[in-house]
This record gives C-alpha cells, sequence and structure tokens, in this order.
C-alpha cells in the first residue's frame, strides 16, 4: 500500500510539474524560469503543508526522487513541447485537474498518517492540492486558480471528504483514494468542459 501511495505521489508531482512548465511556455520563460515554475507548482503546496504539519524536512528534502522527477518532467517537455502556445488549450487546465485529484489525496492521506483528524486531512488535502498552483499563477502574474469563480478548490474538498469518509466508513485505503481521485477529477474536469463556477461575490456600489 505504502508503495502504491508513493507512486501516486511520485506521478502526481510529474503531473504538476508538467502544468508548471506549460504555463511557463505560454509566458516565454527561459529554461530556468521553466524549473523554477515546474518545482513550485510540484512540490510548493506539500512543502506548505509539511511545515504546517511539523513534518520536517518536508518530503523533497528528504527524498531526492521527487525533484529527480521534476527535472526529468522539465526536460522531457522542453524536448517534446516546442511550442506550447500551439498546444490545445485545455492542455493546461486538465494537467491540473489530474494534479489537482492526485495531490488532494496525498495531503489527507499524510495528515491522516500523522494522527490528525479527518478535518485537518481535508484542509491539508486542499493545500496540497493547491498551493503549488496558487504560487505559480501569482509568479505568471494571474489571478490564482483557486480564487476565481471556476470550480477548483471546492473539488478538492469535495475529494478529501470522499476519502476521509470512505475511510471512516470501513472501506479500503485503496478504494478509498480511487473514489476521492474519482470524485476530484470528475468534478474538476465537468468545471472546465462546462464552464461550471460557484456564485460570484460581487459588492456593487450602488448608483444614487
Amino acid at each position: 500500500m505504502i508503495q502504491w501511495i508513493y507512486f501516486f505521489d511520485l506521478c502526481g508531482t510529474a503531473v504538476f510539474a508538467l502544468s508548471g512548465a506549460l504555463a511557463a511556455g505560454k509566458h516565454r520563460m527561459d529554461p530556468f524560469g521553466v524549473i523554477v515554475l515546474a518545482s513550485v507548482t510540484a512540490i510548493g503546496g506539500g512543502s506548505i503543508r509539511d511545515t504546517l504539519m511539523g513534518a520536517t524536512p518536508v518530503f523533497w528534502i528528504s527524498d531526492p526522487n521527487y525533484i529527480i522527477v521534476i527535472l526529468a518532467t522539465v526536460i522531457a517537455c522542453l524536448i517534446l513541447v516546442r511550442k506550447p502556445h500551439k498546444l490545445p488549450s485545455f492542455t493546461l487546465p486538465v494537467a491540473d485537474a489530474f494534479g489537482l485529484a492526485l495531490f488532494t489525496v496525498i495531503g489527507a492521506q499524510k495528515a491522516l498518517v500523522l494522527g490528525h483528524s479527518g478535518m485537518i486531512a481535508v484542509v491539508m488535502g486542499l493545500i496540497t492540492g493547491v498551493g503549488g498552483g496558487i504560487i505559480r499563477d501569482i509568479l505568471c502574474r494571474q489571478v490564482p486558480m483557486v480564487l476565481r469563480t471556476e470550480i477548483y478548490a471546492t473539488a478538492s474538498i469535495i475529494g478529501g471528504i470522499c476519502y476521509t469518509l470512505s475511510l471512516l466508513s470501513g472501506m479500503d485505503s485503496m478504494t478509498s483514494m480511487f473514489l476521492a481521485m474519482t470524485s476530484t477529477l470528475v468534478i474538476r474536469l465537468s468545471a472546465i468542459r462546462w464552464h461550471l463556477s460557484l456564485p460570484a461575490f460581487d459588492l456593487k456600489t450602488k448608483r444614487h
């Protein structure tokens, strides 16, 4: 089971690194900029999570395989994706959606392993899932995706709740992870496909 979780974590790292690299390509960054953006997207959320929970040194310092995966993803992206602006417009959001689903569950699972409550597990899943993307968007001078009206953080929260409730109901870990990742991914991809969003909180100054 632990090996599968580790495998999913590395997969999520690669997916989010790809998301960061593609974002860097859209903003015409140099190779160093691509590495920086891919790195903060892939390990930013997990670093914040581990720091908040006191799980130090953070995961990628203890295990350099995460850095190797990021660098390998960046190199592959630089070689294979010569012209990011010609990629379909949905490539970056879909890659980000897969990373969100994977990291949400990984974050929640780690919080539970460290003995935290289900509520904290949901919060840590959210931080792991959206933290790196927030840093990526800020560096790209964009409003972070999590703060826009399109459903994003909500998908992560529902996935985290699904994971913790599945475990509490006695479901095995692998099935719980699969259900949580699937629910997060379906909600996020549906939001991308049909532009689903939450109502905006809009305070407009009344004209007299």
